[in-house]
């Protein structure tokens, strides 16, 4: 702790489903196709595959950041810079909510530190928490393993990949990192999915935040905060994660 005795308050994002309106991993997937990177055939396929496993909560994050980041890996730096900034534009861009926005804001300019906790890897988040005001600092995304020669991706994880509990683990890393515990920080998590329960059941208010509808019935029970941040059409109620 340090000298100043008011804890330190932690505003704590999921982003897919929760500051955006649709999976950004899943989205550059498609984005991916699009531009003919991957074959839409086959890679529809297995991203489908995948999704599926991460809303049942089986996903191997291990064996899907291979299978995601293998176009990137190919392409290299320049290249797979060159399209993200496409793909914000086309996608992530008109997506971001300004309510989504104005709530991070608000909890800036209240003082809190606000992060992003997100299991969707760096390479694909950095630039979307950027959109969103949150700092490269403040991004807890799944690493991304980088080769020593060449200093590109590897399509390994490197560290705690931040999927479920993992979340809880990484963010303890970030406590420590900073000589704190979970008993000397006022911590708000804001999530969507089932799969985030493990790090809002740790934090002091659990918001969940459009929720499916597993979360929905179980923040129903708990007494845990609901909050509707955007309205979802049918698709993307049927797609949240």
């Amino acid at each position: 702790m340090t000298s100043d005795t008011r804890p330190l308050r932690l505003a704590l994002f999921d982003l897919d489903h929760t500051l955006l309106p649709l999976d950004s991993d899943y989205e550059w997937g498609e984005f991916t196709i699009r531009i003919g990177w991957n074959d839409p055939v086959e890679f529809a396929r297995r991203n489908g595959e995948f999704y599926a496993h991460y809303q049942a909560g089986t996903l191997d994050v291990h064996d899907y950041v291979r299978f995601a980041t293998e176009a990137v890996r190919l392409r290299g730096p320049e290249a797979s810079a060159a399209a993200h900034a496409q793909f914000m534009r086309e996608v992530i861009g008109p997506a971001i909510q300004p309510q989504a926005r104005d709530l991070i804001r608000q909890h800036q300019a209240a003082g809190d530190t606000v992060l992003i906790v997100t299991a969707t890897n760096e390479f694909v988040t950095r630039p979307i928490a950027h959109a969103l005001g949150v700092a490269d600092d403040a991004l807890l995304a799944v690493q991304l393993a980088r080769d020593p020669l060449s200093g590109w991706y590897t399509g390994e994880i490197d560290g705690v990949p931040t999927m479920r509990e993992g979340k809880v683990r990484r963010m303890e890393e970030w406590l420590a990192a900073r000589q704190l515990g979970w008993a000397d920080v006022d911590s708000t998590f804001y999530s969507d999915s089932m799969n985030d329960v493990p790090l809002l059941e740790k934090v002091n208010r659990p918001v969940a935040t459009n929720p499916d509808p597993r979360l929905r019935a179980l923040a129903q029970e708990r007494g845990w905060r609901i909050l509707d941040l955007f309205p979802q059409t049918e698709a993307s109620q049927d797609a949240a994660s």
